[in-house]
């Protein structure tokens, strides 16, 4: 077993337990501008998708861009909402991957707003999150890359990948990269998965911390052409 599938569960133990961390470095000393607050209390990112909330008009863009759909998940006060903005989303490498590879958009657990969901059912965000058993911010959900995989089903029917809570850098980068791969496909078992990914690194020769605020310095970038 890799230091990895041994330590997806611990790491987020440590973050459930509140474990205060430095203010992240980034390996080649640079990180991108903090995001704001919006009046609704929820942080904002200038690449987040303006949506008119039709997800199924939505997923057939994010097709036609070849992206993938991830809808994010959050509410006002959120402590690890506020943490995957301050340390993850700064980091370059992991917002170039979102803006590349990602349709993003943000819903508010407490929200409003109208959405349709991919079964044509209208509903607001707060019921919405009902429906989907969205429970915890931040959640995160990916969707299947063609409108004819959804096949109209509800989005927490239709869902592929769900992260329920906050992820460390190296954690939340790899689950990126498993979505966007369809890794899920192959390997049902994101831990699993992400243990072959260490086994790979370690074969490299990359040095990488589990827990650090930060991806691995000298990180390959086709590291997953053959996975």
């Amino acid at each position: 077993m890799s230091k990895v599938l041994r330590a997806v569960l611990g790491g987020l133990l440590a973050v459930t337990l509140g474990v205060a961390v430095a203010a992240p470095a980034s390996a080649d000393g640079h990180l991108l501008p903090a995001g704001e607050v919006g009046e609704d209390g929820l942080h904002m990112q200038p690449w987040f998708h303006e949506s008119f909330l039709d997800l199924g008009e939505d997923l057939a863009d994010a097709e036609a861009q070849g992206k993938r759909l991830m809808i994010f998940w959050e509410q006002r006060g959120c402590p690890y909402c506020k943490k995957m903005h301050d340390v993850n989303l700064r980091i370059p490498r992991v917002v170039e991957t979102l803006k590349n590879d990602f349709m993003v958009i943000q819903l508010n657990l407490w929200g409003d707003r109208e959405v349709t969901d991919f079964d044509g059912e209208v509903l607001k965000e707060k019921d919405l999150a009902n429906k989907w058993r969205v429970m915890f911010t931040p959640t995160l959900q990916f969707f299947p890359a063609t409108t004819k995989e959804m096949a109209g089903q509800s989005g927490v029917d239709g869902e592929v990948v769900r992260i329920p809570g906050y992820f460390k850098p190296f954690h939340f980068y790899f689950l990126l990269q498993y979505a966007k791969t369809g890794g899920y496909k192959a390997q049902p078992s994101f831990q699993r998965w992400l243990s072959a990914v260490g086994n790979k690194l370690d074969e490299l020769g990359v040095h990488y911390d589990l827990y650090a605020d930060d991806l691995p310095k000298d990180l390959p970038k086709d590291l997953f052409t053959d996975m």
